[in-house]
């Protein structure tokens, strides 16, 4: 099964991604002293370790990044980079696997100490996704063996352990069931069954986080001391200066809520057993990817008693835990979750991460399902949760993405924690494999993005207008006999096909409107439209999804926005700011609904349809879409209006 992204909106995107973003990451990574831990863990340059103990993730993201767009876009300067880090990872990684530069230069007698707290098994994690991409993109096993030794390093030092040897970050899971599954080794699908199952199931969870935390505070002070040490012994190094971060607003109970969210285990997924974990709770990037694992490990088992939690907690999510953006995480203190309708736009933390291990979740629970309401929410996270986290040229990035600013928020070139930058840059790279989805006889159309697609039994060609405008045209080039399933956009009201021209009866397709969107899901609406025929080469299906200016509601039991509103139209979200509306108080001004039109304008962030409006009292106001704010220099902006 082949795809290729031919133009429009994402083929624009996806190069800049390939051309800009990934070679500015890589400047950053050598810059910031990531890739010289390497060297040093190898013994190849003096020099003192940079960064988080959890750094080595961010260089492994980019591998795995780099490897997927090399895929659609060969380029003998990205492979030269791919090639050199290979290479240095090879002369790094000690010989029974092992590879974590943290204990390797500061501690090398110590080992797996301090799980929840250190990411060992979070950045191994990432190294198998890097080495299982390498592979699927390349068909070479250099970075494979070295990834395989570092499974069977984990496999040995892990298998059969209790629960308190489970990852404190969540990753590896999903790194071992994408590894068992190109190469089909039982241990590997089996350690990440132990991993997932072990969850929840530790009843000294506090004590042993305690234990760890003073740990890692000792570690850290040791460390601490070596770097003075060595910045006195060299007063010419200059450590790599960060841009001032941007500072999350936080509630003014954030620490004591950060506490208890710890020591219950619920900030690490680790309060229950994951099959009556059916709320999200905690660091919101970690339950994405635990959700994810889950999923993945019901599709090759088999093991239905694991969806229940799964789909009860997605819809807690969806409808009461998951702002209108679909960003998801309320609370700065904990990167994560805060309680039912605790949404408030200001202190949205909404983590780029957060949203991209999201879509994951969605993909394979649409894969698991069949249900269309996950790709739909797929889509909706994608354009507006997960799409404002790059900008527009691909060198300045969003961590956290409140749904207002009124000041203090810009796009940053790099981050302390850097782990958003190649996360995206791995999705763009990857967004083909989520349009299309196939069985022996059966094809899925999930997303409408401009691309070709091809597989042992069909062949087709799909132009899409989305974002802006709702036309699609399929055009099948092969003739077989197969149903084919068309997602219909909760977003549109009224969506028409045509096959050949005729209609199709408007009966069979029609979506009852969203009467209050939003917090009550209008993802849960979506729907598949199943044709099945003999298809032939003349055919042409043509979609058109309309897309009315929706005015959505927050539920009421989400304080403050009693009178606002949420724009949008098709699947984006849209957003004042005052780069745009220069003279309003974006903030106050109460917008006249009735004077809300779309138009096309090429004149601004690269051609964009923005939405005019008027405000009560007649000032002009311009909406554009919320994943291209902050592209022109510090401003402020709000998703949510007085209306």
């Amino acid at each position: 099964m082949t795809t290729r992204i031919t133009g429009g909106f994402w083929r624009d995107r996806l190069d800049v991604n390939a051309r800009r973003a990934i070679f500015h990451q890589w400047d950053q990574l050598e810059a910031s002293g990531c890739i010289e831990n390497f060297r040093i863990a190898a013994g190849e340059v003096e020099g003192f370790r940079e960064g988080w103990f959890f750094a080595d993730s961010d260089a492994h993201k980019w591998l795995d990044a780099a490897s997927r767009i090399l895929a659609s876009f060969p380029s003998p300067e990205l492979a030269a980079h791919i090639d050199a880090f290979i290479s240095l990872l090879a002369r790094a990684q000690q010989p029974d696997g092992y590879l974590f530069t943290y204990n390797q230069i500061h501690f090398p007698d110590t080992r797996w100490t301090n799980l929840q707290i250190e990411h060992e098994l979070y950045c191994h994690g990432h190294l198998i996704e890097a080495g299982v991409s390498h592979y699927q993109a390349t068909g070479r096993a250099d970075l494979l063996e070295i990834v395989r030794r570092a499974a069977d390093r984990i496999v040995e030092d892990f298998r059969g352990k209790d629960a308190k040897h489970t990852p404190g970050h969540e990753e590896i899971e999903i790194a071992l069931l994408r590894l068992y599954q190109i190469t089909r080794h039982q241990p590997y699908l089996e350690m990440a069954r132990q991993f997932i199952e072990q969850r929840g199931r530790d009843p000294f969870f506090a004590l042993s986080l305690l234990k760890q935390n003073f740990s890692v505070e000792a570690r850290g002070k040791y460390v601490k001391q070596k770097k003075q040490e060595y910045l006195a012994a060299h007063p010419d190094f200059k450590p790599f200066q960060l841009p001032p971060g941007n500072v999350a607003k936080k509630p003014w109970n954030a620490t004591l809520r950060w506490n208890i969210n710890a020591l219950s285990g619920k900030y690490f997924q680790q309060h229950a057993p994951v099959r009556k974990q059916t709320a999200p709770v905690g660091h919101s990037v970690r339950f994405a990817y635990l959700e994810t694992a889950i999923a993945m490990l019901a599709r090759e088992t088999g093991d239905q008693t694991l969806v229940p939690a799964l789909e009860r907690a997605w819809e807690r999510m969806a409808t009461r835990r998951m702002y209108v953006t679909g960003g998801i995480g309320s609370l700065p203190a904990i990167e994560g979750f805060g309680n039912d309708y605790e949404l408030d736009p200001e202190y949205a933390y909404a983590e780029t991460c957060a949203a991209l291990g999201s879509m994951l979740w969605n993909w394979e629970m649409a894969q698991l399902t069949g249900e269309a309401k996950y790709s739909d929410l797929f889509e909706w996270q994608l354009y507006n949760a997960a799409a404002v986290g790059m900008g527009m040229d691909g060198d300045a990035y969003l961590y956290n993405n409140p749904l207002a600013c009124r000041g203090g928020v810009t796009r940053k070139p790099w981050y302390a924690v850097p782990c958003c930058p190649s996360n995206l840059s791995r999705a763009w790279a990857d967004i083909g494999k989520y349009i299309f989805s196939s069985n022996q006889n059966e094809l899925w159309i999930h997303q409408y993005i401009s691309s070709q697609h091809e597989t042992n039994f069909a062949k087709l060609e799909l132009h899409s207008d989305l974002p802006w405008n709702g036309n699609v045209r399929i055009k099948i080039e092969s003739p077989a006999e197969f149903p084919l399933h068309l997602r219909l956009p909760s977003w549109s009201e009224s969506p028409q096909v045509k096959l050949n021209g005729e209609p199709i009866a408007q009966n069979a397709i029609s979506l009852a409107p969203p009467a209050r969107a939003s917090m009550r899901s209008a993802q849960l609406r979506s729907v598949f439209l199943s044709l099945a025929r003999a298809w032939s080469p003349a055919d042409l299906l043509e979609l058109t999804f309309d897309m009315p200016i929706q005015l959505r509601r927050a539920h009421p039991k989400v304080k403050g926005h009693a009178d606002k509103v949420a724009i949008s139209r098709g699947p984006l979200v849209y957003c004042l700011e005052s780069a745009d509306n220069p003279n309003v108080d974006i903030f106050n001004a109460k917008v006249n609904t009735a004077s809300l039109r779309p138009t096309f304008d090429a004149s601004i962030l690269g051609g964009i349809m923005k939405i005019e409006a008027r405000s009560a009292d007649g000032q002009p106001l311009t909406f554009i879409p919320y994943h291209l704010w902050g592209n022109r220099g510090a401003s402020t902006m709000t998703v949510w209006v007085n209306a």
